[in-house]
């Protein structure tokens, strides 16, 4: 069941995006509470998963692959919508790269990639509830509030200026996730980096 609930996140995604493309304000408007449900599905899955004891390999795989589709098809999207720029895209979709793969390589082993790390502080910024729970509520926000912003710009007869605001706090939210990103991302660099050396000293 969790993992269903994990992978009906991208047919959803799908049609988020297909709205976007329409080009109608009021399609956008309605991706607002779309992406709400989007992001609080990756919650409920693993809700469900602990609850029903589905907890697996395979299922945090899934979580991460659809995790990393879901976010860098949103950020992608936006970049091409010229809602952020295209910066945003490219650090997400390195650090997805090189973060997913470190952590990846362990899986082999019957380890799931959020077990691969070793430090208190490294599991407290890539696996705490603290950290798992803020970087999704800044991510939602993000994600959401383009979508409001898009809009926004696209009425009729909108205040121009509130439309602007709305774009510029939403790009800025979007950094923030680049931050948070990219921040708990360095620990799975860090630790991976310290267990190769370690290896070739053997």
């Amino acid at each position: 069941m969790a993992n269903i609930i994990t992978v009906s996140r991208l047919p959803l995604l799908l049609i988020i995006v297909l709205l976007f493309y329409t080009g109608q304000p009021r399609a956008h408007l309605i991706c607002v509470p779309l992406l709400l449900i989007l992001v609080l599905l990756d919650s409920l899955d693993g809700i469900v998963a602990r609850r029903r004891h589905e907890v697996s390999v395979l299922g945090s795989v899934l979580d991460i692959m659809v995790d990393r589709s879901v976010e860098l098809v949103l950020w992608v999207v936006y970049a091409h919508l010229r809602l952020v720029p295209v910066a945003i895209p490219l650090l997400f979709i390195i650090r997805g790269v090189v973060v997913d793969t470190l952590r990846n390589s362990r899986v082999g082993e019957g380890i799931a990639p959020f077990q691969t790390l070793s430090t208190p502080w490294g599991r407290f910024l890539v696996g705490s509830p603290v950290m798992r729970s803020g970087y999704a509520v800044v991510k939602l926000l993000a994600f959401a509030g383009l979508a409001g912003a898009l809009a926004a710009q696209g009425y009729r007869g909108a205040d121009s200026a509130l439309a602007a605001t709305l774009t510029t706090l939403f790009v800025s939210m979007s950094w923030l996730a680049v931050v948070i990103c990219l921040l708990r991302g360095a620990p799975v660099i860090i630790e991976a980096a310290s267990s190769m050396a370690s290896r070739s000293k053997r």
